[in-house]
């Protein structure tokens, strides 16, 4: 997950001996692909990539199932990834073609959103926590209270992620419910929290690494890669995880249903489950990712790095988020719209 501003990067081939020819769209988070990943694709096979940013899961899903979009391939999160299927959005992918998909770790194959990876090969995975600026507020960062009861030092000063399910399921948990309630009096108390709270954010944006790392904003709900992006800037900031219960997410690459280059996506699906070239995305974008064996490529930072390895003592409070009912998204959307006034 994982975001900067809407862009569209064209990376092309270098004049280097081409194994085929072509070209492949992918659409994808902001600043959640390394370009050094890319250029050795592109080196190896001749094939031109081209990737469009998205900021969230919602506009994702918009201009895809508006069609015309002229995509190959797309990453959605696990608990959104159910839905493109359910839309049809998604081919059936054709094992025989990827003789890289025993590299997957058994533990991401049989995963509850896509049993068997019939659907989507594992890009990367993470939580959504708290990252924090230690030289502006030294007490416990492990709790949704930054930015749902900020304390004193951290008023006006707090960023949020406008990512809708991942507010709503940290809101809920903190006040005790359950994620994809349809209990209309927690969905009251959410509601509540929610504009009690807005009044003492800064902001509601992305692209907190540079933002957090340059001491510009001083807290942000946001994801654990793109934190420990921020610490490697500044190393005042640290990543907490919310004792409240907070969400894991993975994010996995699948190949359109109108895909117009299906054999380049499924030569660039191959070679993202080559464990070098997994780690070299993982090292790029600090998120893990579910190939094994890519872990013997990690730089000595990502192995130790505290937001990649999540600490024993705050396993119990990670929590994968279901496909929330189209009611309990309902219910989420209008709080959502009622936030954004």
């Amino acid at each position: 997950m994982k975001t900067t501003a809407i862009l569209a990067i064209g990376i092309s081939a270098l004049a280097l001996p081409a194994l085929a020819e072509g070209q492949l769209n992918l659409y994808n988070w902001g600043d959640y692909t390394s370009p050094e990943m890319i250029k050795k694709f592109e080196d190896q096979t001749g094939i031109d990539v081209t990737i469009t940013d998205y900021d969230s899961n919602d506009t994702s899903m918009a201009k895809v199932s508006a069609g015309g979009h002229g995509f190959d391939l797309i990453v959605p999160s696990h608990n959104y990834l159910q839905i493109f299927v359910q839309k049809g959005l998604l081919a059936e992918l054709d094992h025989a073609r990827l003789k890289n998909f025993g590299n997957i770790d058994p533990k991401w194959v049989d995963v509850p959103w896509d049993q068997g990876r019939t659907h989507s090969i594992p890009w990367l995975w993470g939580t959504v926590g708290m990252g924090v600026n230690t030289d502006t507020y030294d007490g416990d960062p492990n709790t949704s209270a930054i930015f749902l009861d900020p304390p004193e030092e951290l008023v006006g000063k707090v960023n949020v992620a406008p990512e809708m399910t991942d507010i709503m399921h940290l809101t809920t948990m903190y006040l005790g419910g359950e994620p994809c309630t349809e209990d209309k009096e927690m969905l009251k108390k959410v509601r509540d929290k929610l504009v009690e709270a807005k009044p003492k954010w800064m902001s509601m944006d992305y692209g907190m690494s540079d933002k957090m790392g340059s001491g510009d904003v001083k807290a942000s709900e946001y994801w654990s890669g793109a934190i420990m992006r921020a610490r490697l800037q500044n190393p005042a900031v640290v990543y907490g995880y919310p004792k409240e219960g907070y969400p894991l997410f993975m994010d996995s690459i699948a190949l359109l249903h109108d895909a117009q280059n299906v054999d380049e996506a499924y030569q660039f699906l191959d070679f993202i489950m080559d464990p070098e070239n997994a780690a070299m995305n993982s090292d790029y974008t600090k998120y893990p990712n579910g190939i094994a064996g890519s872990e013997e490529f990690f730089s000595d930072e990502m192995r130790a790095a505290p937001e990649m390895v999540v600490p024993e003592e705050h396993l119990a409070n990670g929590k994968w988020m279901p496909l929330c009912s189209p009611t309990a998204r309902d219910y989420m959307t209008a709080i959502w719209t009622e936030l954004q006034k």
